[in-house]
């Protein structure tokens, strides 16, 4: 064997352990789901803290999304009819009984006791244990999903407790980033204004 011929098979045994750009596709096409997910959260999370109202109707329709996604997942990895069945059914009976849970948690006699903002955790917090708790019997992505999800709970509830403090160092760091523009631009302006005066 040359030297030349081992180098080509170094080569090609080294190209074969990096992704080829149809592998890579393939891999991000497979992540689209939980991505989207992930996605559709962030947002919900971020009209949260904002708007300080809870998404009843879009929580709802994440976990609806989240049943899809675990069924269609779910339904790659198991091979056999009776697997899939099984699983099919194990998952629409999961998800109904967390949207039923959502629900008892939006009667009136519950919504009274509890605020607004409460009451949108709550329903954040049951969407992330239905993902977590489907990812088990799933796929691990959709566990790490759910783990996700459950730390965006605390973090709306700090984003809103600190809404205030977070704003006033915005004002700040504005404050310093004009003075220092400012200051930059007016020194630029008098060096050149003493050139011409002085020549």
């Amino acid at each position: 064997m040359t030297e030349t011929d081992t180098s080509e098979q170094a080569t090609s045994q080294a190209d074969e352990g990096l992704m080829s750009p149809s592998r890579m596709t393939r891999f991000w096409l497979k992540q689209l789901p939980y991505v989207i997910v992930l996605v559709l959260t962030i947002l919900g999370v971020a009209y949260t803290s904002v708007a300080r109202q809870p998404l009843v109707g879009y929580w709802q329709f994440l976990a609806i999304a989240m049943g899809v996604v675990c069924i269609g997942t779910g339904w790659l990895h198991d091979m056999s009819p009776q697997a899939r069945f099984r699983m099919m059914w194990t998952q629409v009976l999961h998800w109904l009984a967390f949207l039923v849970a959502m629900r008892i948690v939006l009667l009136p006699e519950v919504t009274r006791m509890v605020s607004a903002n409460a009451t949108g955790l709550a329903l954040l917090m049951l969407l992330a244990l239905g993902t977590f708790v489907a990812g088990v019997h799933v796929s691990w992505q959709i566990c790490v999903l759910g783990i996700a999800m459950a730390l965006f709970v605390p973090a709306i509830a700090w984003l809103q407790q600190s809404a205030l403090f977070l704003l006033l160092g915005v004002v700040i760091i504005g404050g310093i980033g004009i003075t220092f523009l400012w200051s930059q631009s007016g020194g630029i302006g008098s060096k050149a204004a003493e050139k011409d005066y002085f020549g």
